[in-house]
């Protein structure tokens, strides 16, 4: 999995960004925030989920918490579109060249609007995907505002 091209692409964005942090590959598919919390024995809430969403046709990333769900319009009006909904697999590989349940919040082939969820503030070390749904890495609130160029934002439910 490591040696994986979108995992390969997650590493290098996360360099370019000055980050360290290893990737953790797991023998079986996580790709749900339970599954993930399980495997590395931490709260759901850890779990910083990459999710893509259609905003009016254009691609944007929440990265929520697993503790909840995302309030698809609170951040429509955040995001200042008309209407905000998931979206469909082959738009969320075309955005970000990566499968969902393993999307990173990083590796994309351009750089997307991205709401980091305020909730992720509570966990000392959060957990996100690195582009294949068998691996994680081990970041924090303040590094995903960084490196993703995000808005902390109060996206669930």
């Amino acid at each position: 999995m490591l040696e994986h091209p979108n995992v390969i692409r997650v590493v290098e964005a996360l360099r370019a960004h000055g980050e360290t942090s290893e990737v953790r590959a797991f023998t079986e598919p996580v790709p749900t925030a339970t599954a993930a919390a399980e495997q590395l024995g931490v709260e759901v809430g850890a779990i910083a989920n990459s999710l893509i969403f259609d905003a009016d046709g254009e691609a944007v990333l929440i990265l929520a918490s697993g503790a909840h769900r995302v309030d698809t319009e609170r951040c429509a009006k955040l995001l200042e579109v008309g209407k905000l909904r998931r979206a469909k697999p082959e738009f969320v590989r075309q955005a970000t060249g990566q499968p969902i349940g393993g999307v990173a919040p990083v590796g994309h082939p351009a750089p997307l609007r991205t709401l980091v969820d305020t909730w992720l503030r509570r966990y000392e070390t959060v957990w996100a995907a690195a582009g294949h749904p068998n691996t994680v890495f081990p970041t924090t609130f303040d590094t995903l505002l960084r490196i993703t160029g995000g808005t902390a934002a109060d996206v669930g439910d």
